[in-house]
């Protein structure tokens, strides 16, 4: 199992980032053949699974997939839409399967969505950041 060694504050996105991505690299090592997940089905509570919910090998190949963007960044903005326009061409040909990828999907769009808008905030504001360093640099006469 990895450890976390970095140190951030208990609630930092950052110490969520490398919690998750130590868990799934820990899931990596762990689950050496992941097809023996393909046909398992999680339960709720003791209750039977729902019919089409995701098997634990989607949820694997899923986990794997965010994990990527979280380690070594987004994706350029073309590859992800070539993606999701692949997925919508097959949707009128869906068949339970298909559900069940889209449903997956439909989570990773979700989470590249939040990430890239992330992303894109942080950008932003680190640029405000270097403004207003300049700005009083400027100010108090330290220009360089």
């Amino acid at each position: 199992m990895q450890v976390l060694t970095k140190r951030y504050p208990k609630n930092c996105l950052l110490t969520a980032m490398d919690r998750y991505s130590a868990t799934v690299h820990n899931m990596e090592q762990v689950v050496m053949l992941p097809s023996l997940l393909q046909d398992m089905q999680p339960h709720a509570h003791g209750h039977q699974a729902q019919a089409g919910a995701p098997s634990f090998y989607n949820y694997f190949t899923m986990l794997k997939a965010i994990c990527l963007d979280v380690d070594h960044g987004l994706q350029p903005r073309e590859e992800w839409q070539v993606k999701i326009a692949g997925c919508e061409a097959n949707e009128a040909a869906e068949t339970e399967e298909g559900k069940e990828v889209l449903g997956q999907l439909d989570l990773e769009a979700q989470f590249h969505l939040h990430l890239s808008s992330l992303h894109h905030i942080l950008t932003h504001l680190t640029l405000k950041a270097e403004e207003v360093t300049k700005i009083y640099q400027e100010i108090t006469g330290q220009d360089m």
